[in-house]
């Protein structure tokens, strides 16, 4: 099953330095039955950009959480085996998707490493600074929010984290 797995930059050098992603339980995203039902398609290739694009949105609650951190959202796309993965509890349409990982995970079971571009930091530190009044409520803030979503996350290989990380 492909997880995906919400970070910062600072977590990734973290997760970079120790060769895994832990401990766990970690929180990530996956194409899960809710996901399915609320997204309405069968493209496999659809709902998990859908579930990716879910792991962006919570790599950007972390970023508001952490001024520190640089604002550019990353997720790390795993690939675990199917009992690895549990269903978060939640009924709410932001717990659609949410899994969660017992364990943590090495590092080289990632596929890719999805990063924003340079050209997004200023909307992406935007949107982080709007993330506590979006959530409660404010179209103002939820349209800011929403312009992180216009920058496509880039693909990089695991390989290449180190130079991400300069």
């Amino acid at each position: 099953m492909r997880a995906y797995v919400p970070l910062t930059l600072p977590g990734l050098a973290e997760a970079h330095e120790a060769g895994e992603l832990g401990p766990g339980p970690l929180r990530a995203y996956a194409v899960t039955p809710g996901l399915r039902e609320w997204y309405l398609s069968d493209d496999i290739e659809e709902l998990e950009y859908a579930a990716l694009s879910r792991a962006a949105a919570a790599s950007l609650r972390l970023i508001a959480a952490d001024p520190a951190a640089p604002p550019r959202r990353v997720v790390i796309a795993l690939d675990v085996a199917d009992k690895a993965v549990t269903a978060a509890p939640g009924v709410d349409e932001a717990a659609l998707g949410q899994v969660v990982l017992a364990d943590a995970v090495r590092l080289s079971a990632a596929a890719a490493v999805h990063v924003d571009a340079d050209d997004a930091e200023e909307d992406v530190a935007a949107a982080a600074r709007a993330v506590p009044a979006a959530e409660g409520g404010d179209a103002d803030a939820r349209f800011t929010v929403d312009g992180a979503e216009d920058h496509e996350l880039l693909w990089f290989g695991v390989q290449e984290i180190p130079g991400l990380l300069k």
